[in-house]
Parts: structure tokens; sequence; C-alpha cells
């Protein structure tokens, strides 16, 4: 993302009521037995639905769910569309289509206010295609296009990318907030910038390191692949998770963050055990000490000190990836503390911290200290491609 690039929002389209307006959100939603068990990304969609509705516009929700291989009544959006109207309390009608004559239809019905929800855009081909003609039928059935999905931003689809070119657009609330945070955090950060990348791979993070080296002032290491450069420059890992054969790369990318200024920080210490299981036997070691027949689970206090010490400098953290096995006690013990300490120093006014990835929410959650950071992103694997400094078509579309 370029620095000082504007997206337009909903208040820049006018007038909206009796208007339709088709809002692209993501409605994928955990569900057992038809029935939605996770509320959270639907919470999230309310903010612009209500926005809308109020100005009086008829708000057509467009979606994908699940990969629908044709048409498939396990994978409809009716159950998610049942499951909007508690949240954005209002009434919410369903289309059984999301094109041809059953969707317009519905649209025709809809009073200003009211909110529809059409069927899963997957069920045809030409969503994933980018089908010039299916986003063109999209496009009959409304007069403006927001989009309100960064998670599917990274997708050129008919809905995500194709829309933006035929109608005029702007991105939801939840998405500006989104993307004004990722230009905050690194098209035009305050300095000093730390990144947190974290993770079991190496190889899995690569094009991420390699964005962020020179763009950052402090690149913190973490999780497995903090194994990999550390077996790299020749201390004892142990029987470590670690990629052995990435050592030429890992040394090449000090190398590189070296002579880019950014200074990259590892781990020191380490807490080690025998076998990968909760609360089995634990020692805290220094790298230079880790026993053959054991393995580094997390990493220990001095580094998580080190780690805290660069977060007390710091204007700017963005975070993706854990410090350990944070999913087994006590090997969340450093993945908590470097969270809290973020949350603190953003709750302080001292830090702008945005976070993102799988993983990465699921810890900050673990460590009761998601709710502390400037924004934490649920986008995956669009998160993970804008930290990689790849064009976002669903992004690039919507720019003005």
């Amino acid at each position: 993302m370029s620095a000082g690039r504007r997206f337009a929002g909903i208040d820049d389209l006018g007038d909206l009521h009796g208007r339709r307006v088709l809002l692209r959100v993501d409605l994928n939603a955990p569900m057992k037995d038809g029935v939605v068990t996770d509320l959270t990304r639907l919470q999230a969609n309310a903010v612009t639905i209500k926005a809308l509705a109020a100005k009086g516009a008829k708000v057509i929700v467009l979606s994908h769910f699940g990969r629908p291989k044709g048409w498939d009544a396990g994978q409809s959006l009716r159950p998610v569309a049942d499951a909007l109207p508690v949240i954005v309390g209002l009434p919410v009608h369903f289309a059984p289509d999301c094109v041809g004559p059953v969707a317009k239809k519905a649209v025709d019905d809809l009073a200003p206010g009211g909110v529809l929800v059409l069927e899963n855009t997957r069920f045809y081909p030409g969503e994933e295609k980018n089908d010039p003609d299916f986003a063109r039928q999209l496009a009959d059935l409304g007069e403006f296009f927001v989009n309100d999905a960064f998670s599917c931003a990274h997708r050129a689809h008919a809905s995500t990318e194709g829309l933006a070119r035929l109608l005029p657009s702007a991105a939801g609330i939840w998405m500006k907030k989104e993307l004004d945070a990722l230009e905050a955090a690194l098209g035009a950060p305050e300095r000093p910038v730390v990144a947190v990348v974290g993770g079991a791979k190496v190889s899995s993070k690569l094009e991420v390191i390699g964005n962020l080296v020179g763009k950052v002032d402090y690149l913190v290491i973490g999780g497995g692949m903090a194994n990999t450069f550390l077996f790299a420059n020749g201390k004892a890992i142990g029987k470590s998770l670690a990629e052995r054969d990435m050592a030429d790369t890992a040394r090449a990318i000090v190398a590189k963050a070296k002579a880019a200024g950014t200074e990259v920080v590892l781990p020191v210490d380490g807490v080690v055990a025998r076998e990968f299981k909760a609360y089995a036997p634990s020692e805290t070691v220094s790298f230079d000490a880790v026993p053959d027949d054991a393995m580094v689970l997390d990493v220990g206090p001095r580094s998580v000190e080190r780690v805290a010490e660069v977060f007390a400098k710091a204007k700017t953290v963005v975070w993706n990836g854990p410090f350990g096995a944070f999913e087994i006690e006590p090997f969340d013990a450093a993945t908590n503390a470097a969270a809290r300490e973020v949350s603190k120093l953003t709750r302080a006014g001292k830090l702008l911290s945005v976070a993102g990835g799988g993983d990465t929410v699921a810890a900050l959650n673990h460590a009761g200290a998601a709710e502390g950071f400037s924004f934490v992103s649920t986008a995956g694997g669009a998160f993970l491609e804008w930290l990689e400094g790849k064009e976002l078509p669903g992004v690039k579309a919507l720019a003005r």
C-alpha cells in the first residue's frame, strides 16, 4: 500500500435514500448443524449494514460462503441471514439467488432502509473467475458498490474487484478502518517501527520478512522460525523445530537487514522440554546450552525483557505470529507477556499497534490482549499479502 492513498467511504457517496447499494461483506461465520456458532464476523459487518440502512439505502448484501462446487444447499447463506436480524436490529430478507429474476424481484420489493442477503456468490463459477458477464449481472441489481470485506480483498473476484469497476464505489466502515490502520502502520508510520514475525517456518514468511526489512527499525523473530536463525548463527537448538536447510537464507536475511539499517532481534534464552505437550517438564536455558535431546517450545524471560525494551522505544508495532507454542501451557508465557506489554503501551497512548493473521488473533485473544491493540485484523490471507507488500486487487479497485 502506498502512502497517502485515499479511499472513499460511504459518506462520500452522497444521498443514498432509496438507492440500491450492493454491499460486499464476508459472512464466512463458523456453523454447526445449520446454526451460526460465532457471531464475531457478523458483528463487524453489522456496522456498515446499519449505517447504510440508517441513510435509507436499500442494502443488498453479497458474500461467498465456503468453497462450493456449484449449487450446494449445505453452503447456503440462508442460516447466516437468519442470524443477522438480532445483530443489526432490523428485519433481514433473503433471496435464494444472487442474480437473475429471483434476485431482481427481491431487490425491487425491498423498501428504503431494508436489508436483503443474496445467495452465495460462489454458487456461480463466474464469481471466482471474475467473469465480466457475471459481474455485470450483479451490477445490474445496484446503483452503488460498497466493499467491506478486506478479508477477501486479495482475491480478484467478480463481487470484490469486478463490481468496483462497474459502479460508483466506496470502502465500508470496517474496511476503511482497516485500510487506515494498515496505512498508519507501514504506509506512513511514526518511527521507530517494530515488526514481530513469528510462526513455525521461515519459508512461509520469506516474502513478509523480505518486504519488512528496510521498512522497519526492529525485526523481532519468534516461534519456530527463530530456531532456524539461531541454528544459522551456530547456536545449539537440540531437537527443536527448525528448517536447517534454510540456514543460508536466514544468514542472507540478517545481512540484508544490517545493510538496510534494520536490527534483527533474536531470542537469547529458551524454555525447553522433551515432549510437546501441556505442562511437560521444562527448564529455561541459554541458547549456548540447549540439551541435544530437548526442544525449544518458547522463548525465555531474558528474551522477553529484551523485546519489552524494544517496544518501549517504539511508536509503531506490527505483529504477525506467536513467540512459542502458545496453544499449550506453560509455553504461552512469552507470547502472553509480550502481547500484554504492547497492549499496555497502546492503552497508554505510546504505541500504534496493528496485528493480524489466524494464529496471531488466537494468540492475542488467548493472552487477553487483543482489545488493547489499535487494530487486530481477522483477514488472514489478505493481511499476510499486505505484509508482503503485494497489491490487493479488491483494494486497488477502490483507490482514488
